[in-house]
């Protein structure tokens, strides 16, 4: 209760927007204006009384006006009424569909969608919504034809306007100018006053204040019936059933699928966006979400309304002005209500130019030149995917745009791997590995083969699972690709834990090459042969790394090194064929070395990849050869090797919880000191072997963060003073 009078204030502030953005939808797909208010009190009721989420805003959304201008047209063949009545049953199915896939759990139907083509798909929406209402905020009502008709149209009706003068147009022209210098100088007035009220209701304010001001003075107001909103007298009498009698027909069908699939893709973006801007950082129940928003649509398309989806836009502004749950979407539709019933005389007095204005920017803000600029920035391949999505729904539709935008996506990424078998011979093959390490309780993901649109969902639902106050290392050493759907979905989830107190670290990608440098530019694997400079675009693991060698003085080399002779001499890597090292950090005169290395363990269809972290400490002075590792882990290796197990006296918690190995069991038991000895029982457990030149010291089998990193740069730099201190040589303890 303590937080109502803030959702009262969010849900008031957003019906400020709600309104005339439900009247420009509706009049951009042709529907009778209340019917876009009708959609946006069905979504606030239903969706905050049943739905999952916590502090979004429903209502119509632009992503529909494109799919309902096409079936409200076609399906009335140029009677835009009936071509409505038609349209509200394929609405109404369309909800039904929605409450199916909430019941299905189809909340991750988004996932599937390349985020390229869904940018370019929703560009195209927005050069649609802004060729027609072009036409209207510059007082041509009339005009008609495709999105490439009408935008190639926009240079003549200006001509038209200015050339061939007609006063009704040109007052709503200059209502429909100033209302978009208001919308686009909006943010840069610092006055309080102003900007506690949204600019889109400002236009209402300040347009309708207009036309009292010319019955004022007595002067007839220059716009007619035609260039200002119609509304009914009744609401109720006027009530639009509708009619299923196209459902036989295959536009009705298609309409049925078109809504439903930019409904559902436009509701579950939303929703994911929005919950990065929970303040709280709760995760929304997405199924949930579905099944209300399938049923405020039924509802909706009942009452005469349009769809209801979840808006970005709108939900923003609630959470900017304090939202905390469901209610405030409740208190949005309550004041729409209201402002309806109180307000209709003043309504009808709105210019449709300056609705045209409002959709117009709209438009704009979806399809502006930053956009392009910000995809080219990501990598070649993504423009391409995105003009290729833009110009098919542009020309075709949306179901066509989007589908040729995931084959365009699918195609660029078989040619980028040259590997048609990597996609299908995995896809359908587990790929994602999870386990909480016992020694850290960190939890680690390791992904296999591929990573892109067409399975993230696998990877996003083992991080569902997660707990977000937990450390997650995200381990990609053995994936070959990861496209920019996947990069910019596991950006959400740091942020996401972030936000929780947790961590997620991604490692693995320092040996892949990206088209960019942004951060969000897919990722493919360098081949061995081409041993091409891995430093071009460092990941965060490598600008990690580099800042740990500048703490500690080293210095850091990323490239590969075949120069691996010196590991060789290890037991541990007696049977296996070292590839490479990379990623090194050197120091100390070069007798310390941390470093990245590729391994393989067996042969033929045996042989297993392997990538690992280590530390190399040369030795000054000679020690035994002996090797430390867990229980009984690696006996059977190093028994061949001729090792035997030693037991030191006087320590049975350390005999029973390390193997100790090596040639010279006297030399090793007086090496292992009670201060050596109990050095290691107080650190966490590390592979450590000598080989008399050197120590080589490891974790895992696995690429280890920047954190573990440190933390084993920390362990070997004592490890050696305890080492060299037992033997008395005097090493000072700040080395």
């Amino acid at each position: 209760m303590k937080n109502l009078p803030k959702n009262i204030f969010s849900g008031f502030v957003v019906s400020l927007i709600a309104l005339p953005l439900g009247l420009g939808l509706a009049l951009a797909s042709e529907a009778p204006p209340i019917s876009g208010v009708i959609a946006a009190i069905a979504g606030g009721v239903m969706v905050a009384i049943l739905g999952g989420s916590n502090v979004t805003i429903a209502g119509p959304g632009n992503g529909l006006v494109i799919v309902l201008l096409g079936a409200i047209t076609t399906l009335g063949a140029g009677d835009f009424y009936q071509g409505y009545l038609y349209t509200l049953a394929a609405i109404i199915l369309s909800g039904v569909l929605l409450l199916l896939l909430g019941f299905l759990k189809m909340g991750q139907l988004a996932d599937f969608f390349p985020a390229t083509a869904i940018q370019g798909m929703l560009a195209a929406i927005g050069l649609g919504i802004l060729a027609k209402q072009f036409h209207v905020m510059i007082g041509n009502n009339d005009a008609g034809g495709s999105i490439m008709e009408l935008l190639l149209k926009i240079p003549e009706g200006l001509w038209a306007l200015f050339n061939e003068p007609n006063p009704e147009s040109l007052f709503a022209a200059g209502i429909g100018f100033m209302s978009l210098i208001i919308l686009m100088f909006y943010a840069r007035v610092r006055n309080t006053i102003v900007q506690s009220v949204p600019a889109p209701m400002w236009i209402l304010i300040l347009t309708i204040a207009l036309s009292y001001g010319y019955t004022a003075v007595q002067v007839a107001y220059p716009l007619g019936d035609l260039f200002l909103i119609s509304l009914p007298d009744n609401i109720i009498d006027s009530w639009a059933m509708p009619d299923f009698g196209a459902w036989q027909k295959e536009e009705f069908l298609l309409a049925v699928i078109a809504i439903t699939l930019i409904a559902s893709i436009e509701s579950l973006l939303s929703i994911k966006a929005i919950d990065k801007l929970d303040p709280l950082s709760r995760r929304s129940n997405v199924n949930k979400d579905l099944k209300a928003l399938g049923l405020a649509t039924i509802f909706s398309g009942i009452l005469g309304g349009l769809n209801v989806v979840t808006v970005i836009a709108r939900s923003s502004v609630n959470v900017n002005n304090g939202a905390t749950n469901r209610s405030s979407n409740f208190f949005h539709a309550l004041f729409l209500v209201l402002f309806i019933l109180l307000f209709q005389a003043q309504l009808k007095r709105i210019p449709l130019a300056a609705l045209a204005a409002i959709l117009v920017y709209t438009g704009y803000k979806l399809a502006t030149p930053d956009l392009f600029r910000r995809i080219a920035q990501v990598g070649k391949e993504q423009l391409v995917i995105f003009l290729a999505t833009l110009l098919t729904t542009l020309l075709t539709n949306l179901i066509t745009g989007i589908a040729f935008g995931i084959l365009i996506t699918f195609m660029i990424h078989i040619i980028i791997n040259r590997n048609l078998g990597l996609f299908l011979n995995h896809l359908s093959k587990p790929n994602i590995l999870v386990y909480q390490e016992a020694d850290t309780g960190n939890y680690y993901v390791s992904i296999k083969h591929f990573c892109s649109f067409l399975n993230f969902y696998k990877l996003k639902n083992k991080l569902d699972a997660i707990p977000e106050h937990e450390e997650v290392v995200l381990d990609f050493s053995m994936c070959r690709f990861v496209d920019h759907t996947a990069m910019e979905g596991l950006e959400h989830y740091t942020g996401a834990f972030q936000k929780k107190g947790g961590h997620v670290e991604i490692i693995g990608l320092d040996i892949h090459e990206a088209d960019s440098v942004h951060p969000f530019a897919i990722r493919k694997i360098l081949p061995l042969a081409a041993l091409k400079p891995i430093e071009k675009y460092f990941t965060k693991r490598q600008q990690g790394l580099e800042t740990v060698a500048l703490d500690y003085h080293w210095e850091y080399l990323p490239e590969h090194n075949e120069d691996i002779d010196y590991l060789q001499d290890f037991v541990f890597f007696r049977s296996k064929e070292i590839s490479y090292s990379y990623n090194h950090l050197v120091g100390e005169a070069k007798h310390c070395k941390v470093l990245d290395i590729e391994f393989a363990e067996g042969k033929l269809i045996a042989k297993e990849v392997v990538k690992t972290s280590a530390m190399y400490l040369e030795l000054e002075q000679e020690l035994p050869v002996f090797t430390l590792d867990k229980e009984g882990l690696l006996q059977w290796l190093y028994g061949l090797a001729g090792f035997a197990d030693i037991e030191i006296s006087n320590h049975p918690d350390f005999n029973r919880r390390f193997y100790l190995l090596g040639e010279n069991s006297e030399a090793i038991k007086a090496l292992f000191a009670d201060e050596l000895v109990l050095f290691l029982e107080s650190h966490p457990y590390y592979h450590i072997e000598s080989n008399g030149k050197g120590l080589l010291i490891m974790k895992k089998d696995r690429i280890l963060g920047v954190q573990e990193i440190k933390r084993m740069i920390y362990f070997g730099l004592q490890l050696r003073q305890f080492l060299f201190a037992s033997e008395g040589d005097g090493i000072p303890k700040n080395t």
